[in-house]
């Protein structure tokens, strides 16, 4: 093997180590040419300062906040994080205007056999149009399913979570 082509393996393995994996990013790519009606886009991890971080009641860490803008125009933000279900953790992505007003809930992975229905998009629908400061409350503003009730209680306390700590990013002028 020449120098040429050990650069281009090493090359390939660091682009490879960073972003999200493969599986999941495609399933995000399918979500957001949906929502907002595109084809290209760009998709540019926004840093939250680890000193902010930790006082934030949602998990902001590497690859879970990005950008979405098109031509350098701000369209909105994707949210990747993960919540317990009874036994395991599912995969969840929420896309957000330049308003950072929910536009779309998503559950992208659920590995649970019961529960699963919290994927389903008439339940996922009571999320939008939420912003920053908004309160859910299972069984008041957001409906029980039954058979599910661990995953809708996790998933309505994830939405929380993120929602308060979208009011603090904006009070903060962070987002």
């Amino acid at each position: 093997m020449n120098l040429k082509h050990v650069s281009i393996f090493i090359l390939a393995l660091i682009m490879m180590s960073f972003g999200l994996p493969k599986n999941i990013q495609k399933k995000v790519n399918k979500e957001i040419v949906k929502t907002y009606g595109i084809e290209t886009f760009d998709f540019t991890e926004v840093v939250i300062d680890s000193e902010v971080a930790k006082d934030l009641p949602a998990k902001f860490e590497t690859n879970n906040l990005f950008k979405i803008e098109v031509n350098g125009s701000l369209l909105g933000y994707a949210y990747l994080s993960k919540a317990p279900s009874k036994t395991a953790l599912f995969d969840y992505l929420i896309l957000l205007d330049k308003d950072l007003i929910v536009l779309k809930s998503k559950v992208l992975i659920y590995r649970e056999e019961y529960g699963g229905e919290i994927g389903s998009t008439r339940w996922l629908k009571q999320f939008i149009g939420k912003k920053g400061g908004d309160e859910l409350k299972h069984g008041e503003n957001i409906m029980a399913i039954s058979g599910a009730t661990i995953s809708v209680r996790s998933m309505t306390n994830a939405m929380n979570d993120f929602l308060k700590s979208l009011k603090i990013l904006q009070s903060k002028n962070i987002l």
